[in-house]
């Protein structure tokens, strides 16, 4: 995807999941490669393929459909796109092995239910992991937003963040909770500072940190909480034809606080924007979430609330990026790590609560990380 030129507004890498510690995207990318699948009698090398080729044209009805790859991702989804057929398909394959398709369809219906635009499923086998699904087109909101869209844009995405956040949650939906918010702040920890810097973190460091994750942890535990998508940033939104976008990579909502996917549809993992520009984008959500009733508080405390969860998921995202890199093999995103501490640099210095924190990053951090190659 070209960079946007506008100064206020930069773009990163290619897109990959940044929001949660297991999340995977399931967005349609086609900067990725088309490559037809290979037949089923000429794929005994990858019996996944063949299978996937079988299914998807039983689902058709068309044992001469073919299919090219739609997307690659972070996870181990894939998505294919039917090749010569109007109007075109997507087969999500989902390994039951290793990416169980149910969490996604359950969440799916759940959002229908509250009107949130969500793509629609026309076939299904969950046991064996192949969706068939409509085809939203090519392009995610990553690729289509620019300078002079963003307004229009934001807004249409604010409409589905409100449907979505006056959805009630099932009862049995995880919570963020202190146990979860804490271990996604300790990737930072583990796979950033000490995996990837290689920084050796002293009682000092530890102290710092551990402060900064109570203050962190409490912020968020006293927002009011509502159903949140956890990855609700442009590349996991599609433009449709109609002004309206549809919401993908909902899988792994929970619920949590109210500020948590406001924040990052404006402070995303491959978009920069002027930071006034995110407070008048901020405002303008708070106030339509007033108007729709939402729990939302008065808005000096919410933009302070949407900073300080900011805090916590750009710290999260660094180690998320991390662990791409030293655990699975995709250095790619590190490429974003500048992005995060830029956005750390901005939120910290107005939380004197955090000057451990700032302090650390300033001092070990920035002086690891310029020496530090993702290669």
């Amino acid at each position: 995807m070209p960079a946007p030129t506008h100064p206020a507004i930069t773009s990163g890498s290619a897109p990959a999941t940044e929001g949660t510690d297991e999340a995977q995207p399931m967005s349609v990318d086609t900067t990725a490669t088309t490559t037809p699948v290979t037949p089923p009698d000429d794929a005994g090398s990858d019996p996944r393929a063949a299978a996937r080729l079988h299914w998807a044209r039983r689902a058709l009805a068309n044992p001469a459909a073919a299919l090219e790859r739609a997307s690659t991702d972070a996870g181990f989804r894939s998505y294919w796109r039917t090749a010569g057929l109007a109007p075109s398909r997507i087969v999500m394959d989902s390994p039951p092995d290793k990416e169980d398709v149910r969490p996604w369809l359950r969440m799916r219906d759940v959002l229908e239910a509250g009107q949130v635009r969500v793509p629609r499923v026309l076939a299904r086998d969950e046991d064996a992991g192949f969706l068939l699904l409509e085809d939203l087109g090519g392009n995610t909101l990553l690729q289509v937003i620019d300078a002079g869209n963003a307004d229009a844009w934001f807004d249409a995405a604010i409409t589905q963040l409100l449907k979505l956040q006056a959805i009630r949650a099932p009862d049995d939906l995880p919570r963020y909770d202190e146990a979860m918010l804490l271990r996604e702040l300790r990737l930072f920890d583990e796979w950033f500072c000490a995996t990837h810097l290689g920084l050796q973190l002293d009682c000092a460091a530890l102290e710092a940190l551990d402060t900064a994750q109570r203050h962190l942890i409490d912020a968020a535990l006293a927002q009011p909480q509502v159903l949140v998508h956890r990855d609700f940033m442009p590349r996991n939104l599609m433009p449709l034809i109609d002004g309206s976008l549809a919401v993908l990579d909902f899988q792994d909502a929970v619920i949590g606080p109210v500020a948590y996917d406001a924040l990052s549809l404006f402070k995303d993992a491959f978009l920069s924007w002027e930071p006034a520009r995110v407070q008048a984008w901020l405002t303008h959500y708070h106030q339509r979430a007033s108007d729709a009733g939402l729990p939302v508080p008065g808005l000096h405390r919410f933009l302070r609330d949407a900073e300080l969860i900011g805090i916590q998921r750009h710290l999260k995202v660094l180690g998320i990026f991390a662990r791409l890199h030293h655990r699975d093999g995709k250095p790619k995103y590190l490429a974003d790590a500048p992005r995060f501490i830029a956005y750390l640099d901005e939120a910290l210095p107005r939380h004197p609560a955090l000057a451990g924190l700032a302090t650390f990053i300033n001092q070990r951090v920035k002086p690891a990380l310029s020496v530090a190659s993702p290669a």
